[in-house]
């Protein structure tokens, strides 16, 4: 429990906290010591706790009453305890064994002060202050001004006066439950328990008129435990302490209390700061170490010889935010400055660091991110502007090579529709015989559909040229089909130039995955290129080769010719716009080309032969490649 549970004060205002202050004296008592020479002996202060070390109470205030005159002292003290145990042994004999036996202990180590924590360790020192103690300062602590003057303690003693006001414990209670209708006041058999209740009963008389009021007192724990849980659930517990039941069983109060508030069916309250975590939704009260401390002061200033007098403890109201939770109630009826103890804390307040860190970095990469996309967002429609332009300069390459071929097109194209109407009139004149030969005219009908087919393909091939696009048509084709699609446009204007076409084809199939009427343009413009180069190439043998396969995995063509070559410091630019080594040239063909092909993620380059003319090289990923890639 608390200070409380070592000694309560009553005064007119309500019962005082058994609470432990720490109180230094001068040392200049005369205590000799055969230890230590006069001027070189530290300060003796000797602490009585009126109960067991168990009084939690009492164990917290002496506790921080030992820190701060460590500190207080810089460790130059010599600090003694003593716990008289009076609760569990109340008896006169055993008082004065207690007295002789400290007055003996001490003899060869007076105390310089006594500090007398609780009205029971106040009236024992003032009884055996000449024995134990003679020219000590006595500094009392953890009870009242009345109870000071109903032990009629000795003018010179010094007191830390707290007083415990179990009414506003009360009214605090009032204020979270104000539908309550029920009022129960649970104290234990002790001396001190009764006259906690003595003292309850006085200063709750008013506030207990409003409820219907139940005195649980002399009790077995047991009987305790069992009347708090079937309590109607309108009702207020105020728990004070319990010592002792009826059976006279010696207790913590803390822990009677935790075992009653465990199957209490309404809520508990306590005037104790020990009480809190142990079942209690709070009460006011004394917390003990911040307490403690301001006693410390109060008695380093008795030991440096500074004017000192009597303190009050002040008092506050402590919840416990868990029982708030538990019993529904509202946190906004609590007490103006009232102290929340584990109060839960917002993820935000409990990791505020690490959420500040985090909000950083994910704001940061909110950035990156917009960054990104919009960097995204103007690449592709850089990329779609760059398709656009290469769409509209392969359509005008396209429809520069379809003129460029538009001569021998329709010489090609003039071979079949002349066979067509050769063929049509030589039917037309067996079928005006007397008896017509009609399987001659049927393999002369055979002959008009094939011509016709091939004057289609050849209009085919050119529409295809002719086509516009805007927008990339992905299909996956054989390569060896595109060569030789684009060998039959040309076959034509070969001919006509003079130019023996040879096509080496691989002998497994070569998918590739891109525009289909873009990468035959490629063949055209290496075809077209390789022929206007062999124009000069005089009389000699002009042959352009074709041939595909594979290298490193990719799909490969290459195109060579037999012209004069190109000049050796020209390799390197002859890809680029505008770029021409001929008088009639644009120099976009081979830009195109290489476009195309890099478009399609490809490469082409091109070198000289040894033996004269040049060969052109693409290299196009395999479909199942960029399908692994993607």
């Amino acid at each position: 429990m608390g200070l409380d549970a070592a000694s309560v004060r009553f005064q007119r205002a309500g019962v005082s906290l058994a609470a432990v202050f720490f109180i230094l004296s001068n040392c200049h008592a005369a205590a000799s010591d055969t230890s230590h020479p006069v001027e070189d002996q530290p300060p003796r202060v000797l602490i009585l706790y009126p109960y067991d070390e168990r009084i939690a109470a009492t164990t917290a205030a002496g506790e921080a009453l030992r820190s701060r005159l460590l500190e207080a002292t810089g460790g130059k003290i010599d600090l003694f305890s003593e716990f008289l145990d009076l609760s569990r042994f109340p008896e006169a004999d055993h008082v004065a064994r207690m007295g002789r036996y400290l007055a003996e202990k001490y003899a060869a180590r007076r105390p310089d002060v006594v500090v007398a924590l609780g009205k029971e360790s106040a009236s024992f020192i003032s009884t055996n202050r000449a024995s134990i103690a003679p020219d000590a300062k006595i500094v009392a602590a953890g009870f009242g001004n009345s109870t000071a003057e109903k032990i009629d303690l000795p003018d010179d003693v010094i007191g830390a006066f707290t007083t415990f006001d179990i009414l506003k414990t009360a009214e605090m209670a009032r204020k979270l439950q104000p539908n309550a209708r029920h009022l129960y006041i649970i104290g234990g058999s002790s001396e001190f328990d009764r006259a906690w209740l003595a003292t309850a009963r006085a200063d709750l008389e008013e506030f207990s008129r409003s409820y219907e009021t139940t005195y649980l007192e002399d009790l077995t724990i047991e009987e305790f435990i069992e009347r708090a849980s079937d309590v109607p659930a309108e009702s207020i517990i105020l728990a004070l302490t319990i010592f002792k039941d009826r059976a006279g069983r010696n207790f913590s109060p803390r822990e009677a209390i935790r075992q009653i508030a465990a199957t209490a069916s309404a809520p508990v309250y306590g005037p104790y700061q020990t009480y809190i975590d142990y079942g209690v939704v709070g009460g006011n009260t004394v917390t003990f170490d911040n307490l403690g401390r301001s006693l410390g002061n109060l008695v380093a200033d008795v030991i440096a010889g500074r004017p000192v007098s009597d303190i009050q403890a002040p008092q506050t109201n402590i919840v416990d935010a868990r029982q708030l939770r538990r019993w529904g109630l509202a946190e906004g009826n609590l007490p103006p400055g009232t102290i929340q103890m584990y109060e839960e804390k917002t993820f935000w307040e409990e990791h505020w660091l690490a959420s500040t860190g985090a909000l950083g970095v994910v704001l940061l990469q909110a950035g990156v991110i917009a960054a990104l996309l919009l960097e995204r967002r103007r690449r592709q429609d850089a990329e779609g502007r760059s398709r656009l332009h290469l769409l509209e300069a392969v359509h005008l390459n396209q429809s520069a090579t379809a003129g460029a071929l538009s001569s021998s097109i329709a010489h090609e194209l003039n071979q079949p529709l002349s066979a067509i109407r050769n063929n049509a009139e030589a039917a037309s004149q067996l079928l005006r015989t007397e008896i017509p030969d009609l399987q001659l005219i049927q393999h002369i009908l055979q002959d008009i559909q094939e011509d016709d087919q091939r004057a289609g393909d050849i209009i085919g091939r050119m529409r295809g040229l002719l086509k516009k696009r805007s927008e990339i048509d992905w299909q996956e084709f054989d390569l060896n089909d595109v060569t030789s699609s684009a060998i039959r446009i040309i076959h034509g204007e070969a001919e006509r130039r003079g130019i023996t076409l040879k096509a080496t084809e691989s002998t497994i199939k070569l998918p590739v995955r891109a525009d289909k009427v873009h990468v035959q343009q490629v063949v055209l413009n290496l075809a077209t290129n390789a022929m206007d180069a062999m124009n000069d190439a005089g009389s000699r043998r002009r042959i352009l080769t074709f041939a595909t396969g594979l290298a490193s995995e990719k799909a490969a063509l290459c195109v060579a010719d037999t012209g004069n070559g190109i000049p050796e410091e020209r390799l390197s630019s002859i890809f680029e716009p505008f770029f021409t080594t001929k008088q009639a040239g644009t120099g976009l063909g081979l830009s195109i080309a290489r476009a195309i092909v890099e478009t399609y993620g490809g490469k082409i380059s091109a070198c000289n032969r040894p033996e004269g003319g040049a060969i052109f090289r693409v290299v196009l990923p395999l479909a199942r490649q960029e399908e692994e890639g993607g």
